[in-house]
């Protein structure tokens, strides 16, 4: 079962057990991902899916941020609890050692040596995490290792 089919699943789930929260959150992804499928005019991919999923959860970060600068707390444990459902549906996420690896595998098959071949070597390491780390994640272990 991929992650759409089981967010559908949630979805029947949170409506059955009037869970609003849940049900809110899980139809904004579905909505997103929906949205995203209409524009491609085509199914997406499991790891576009988890994609959208990974930005929907930078999201609720940036406003958990932004809430407490503001003194916010219910905004904070709204966007908290948004977060913590979404987080559910992804793939656990890499260790430090594990995306250093693979970045490492990715920097020898491309062949870099410096910082300008930062782009080529991204381009090789996103389609392997899968969702398992964010781009700003594989980014900063790139980085890491080309300096």
């Amino acid at each position: 079962m991929n992650t759409k089919q089981k967010l559908e699943e949630a979805l029947k789930d949170a409506i059955r057990s009037k869970d609003t929260v849940r049900k809110r959150t899980i139809r904004m992804s579905l909505s997103d991902i929906k949205l995203a499928e209409i524009e491609k005019k085509r199914e997406l991919s499991e790891s576009e899916v988890l994609s959208i999923l990974q930005k929907e959860v930078k999201e609720r970060q940036d406003v958990i941020e932004e809430s407490q600068r503001a003194n916010r707390p219910e905004l904070v444990k709204n966007a908290e609890e948004e977060k913590a459902i979404i987080e559910e549906f992804l793939p656990e996420q890499l260790s430090e050692e594990e995306l250093k690896n693979l970045a490492q595998n990715a920097i020898d098959e491309v062949g870099a040596t410096s910082m300008r071949d930062m782009g080529s070597v991204m381009k090789v390491l996103i389609p392997r995490l899968e969702g398992r780390a964010t781009g700003q994640q594989a980014s900063q272990a790139v980085r890491d290792l080309l300096q």
